[in-house]
């Protein structure tokens, strides 16, 4: 805060940026900062219909700083991607004023990969996630003294999600469901459709659901396209990479590429995808009990990015890791599995941590708090407690 570069908040719709903006506002006018130093602009209401163009956007702003003797304002911009050309506006902002500014947005092309030719290197980007388990857990006013009910509240984050809107009130799973429906249908019509121009929503649709299925699964351009083919529907590979792309940008899905730990290089085929938040899979298709492996996968791939890592899924000769975080000089190896019951599943998973021949940190995360323990320097978490640690 205070300083001259742009703070660019994104994430996927309803994950609780407009109200991160607002906290940001009570803590200036805490500082001492007078209310009419700041403009919030909300892009999802019609009041600002007539501000949708980058000129006419700096001629409302400039209008109120003028009253401002010279004063620093604060600027707030919520879904900024409605404002066409709204990059020449932000940059003329900060030019020529004393102006603190900060913008959301729900399309993480329009704020990601052309910020830096937008913004020329003067922003910092933070991305907002929804919930975190432990966020769930304060949500409820759950008490970590309380153990004997923590896999109930485990379950139902794993199937209620973390979108904040469905937690502040103890709504019934039906009405979140539908809640999910709605963020959905807007996501994808609003962000995905709209911005890119997609025709057949029916095919984007599909795909999406292919994709919800094989959470956690190698991706494969011909498994799809054969999936898509026994639909009698018939999709070419440039159009398939296009909607992937559009998905990706509206932070529904998110891709991992695959990384050889012994080659020590990304790898162009194999990568997986994750969703944002796993209620959208619960209330787009139900309880499937086959995907809860891949469900936890996805759990504890969205916590290793909001602690910061890059991250990787992993090709150890003929064996996988599922992931690998990577942030400045630390790394970390991370396995996810239902359960080591048995001993087939227990080697396993323990193969590729042990071929692994450096000294940064190693894991094995369990659905079941059994199995928890050190294994030959293999730190072996229940993911309830994983996904709490610092």
């Amino acid at each position: 805060m205070d300083k001259p570069v742009v703070k660019v908040i994104t994430g996927i719709r309803r994950s609780g940026k407009s109200e991160l903006m607002k906290m940001l506002q009570g803590v200036l006018t805490e500082r001492g900062v007078r209310q009419k130093q700041i403009v919030y602009i909300n892009y999802e209401s019609l009041r600002w219909e007539q501000y949708r163009d980058y000129r006419s956007l700096y001629n409302y702003v400039d209008e109120v700083r003028s009253n401002l003797n010279g004063q620093r304002i604060y600027v707030f911009v919520d879904e900024i991607q409605e404002v066409e050309e709204w990059e020449r506006a932000v940059n003329s902002m900060l030019a020529d004023w004393d102006a603190d500014i900060y913008i959301t947005g729900s399309n993480s092309r329009l704020l990601s990969s052309e910020l830096a030719s937008y913004l020329a290197g003067r922003y910092v980007e933070c991305v907002v996630y929804p919930l975190s388990y432990s966020e769930f857990l304060k949500f409820h006013d759950y008490s970590l003294e309380r153990p004997e009910s923590r896999l109930a509240y485990f379950e139902q984050y794993l199937r209620q999600g973390g979108f904040p809107a469905f937690h502040v009130a103890p709504f019934e799973t039906d009405t979140i469901y539908q809640m999910v429906q709605d963020i959905y249908a807007s996501v994808l019509l609003r962000d995905t459709v709209q911005r890119f121009r997609i025709r057949n929503i029916d095919m984007l649709d599909r795909l999406v659901q292919f994709l919800f299925d094989n959470i956690g699964n190698t991706f494969s351009a011909k498994s799809i396209t054969a999936y898509l083919k026994n639909q009698k529907r018939a999709i070419d590979a440039e159009t398939l990479y296009n909607y992937l792309q559009a998905l990706e940008s509206s932070f529904i899905i998110s891709k991992v590429q695959r990384y050889d730990t012994k080659g020590k290089e990304l790898l162009q085929t194999g990568e997986k995808y994750y969703v944002a938040d796993l209620s959208l899979i619960y209330a787009r298709r139900g309880y499937a009990p086959e995907l809860i492996a891949g469900m936890l996968e996805n759990l504890v791939y969205v916590e290793l990015l909001r602690r910061g890592y890059r991250v990787f899924v992993g090709k150890q000769g003929k064996a996988e890791v599922d992931f690998i975080g990577v942030k400045q000089e630390e790394t970390v190896y991370v396995q996810v599995c239902e359960s080591m019951d048995s001993d087939a599943t227990r080697e396993r998973e323990l193969k590729p941590l042990r071929e692994i021949k450096d000294n940064y940190p190693k894991y094995i995360v369990l659905g079941t708090p059994s199995g928890a323990g050190n294994i030959e320097g293999i730190q072996c978490r229940y993911i309830g407690d994983f996904l709490l640690e610092q």
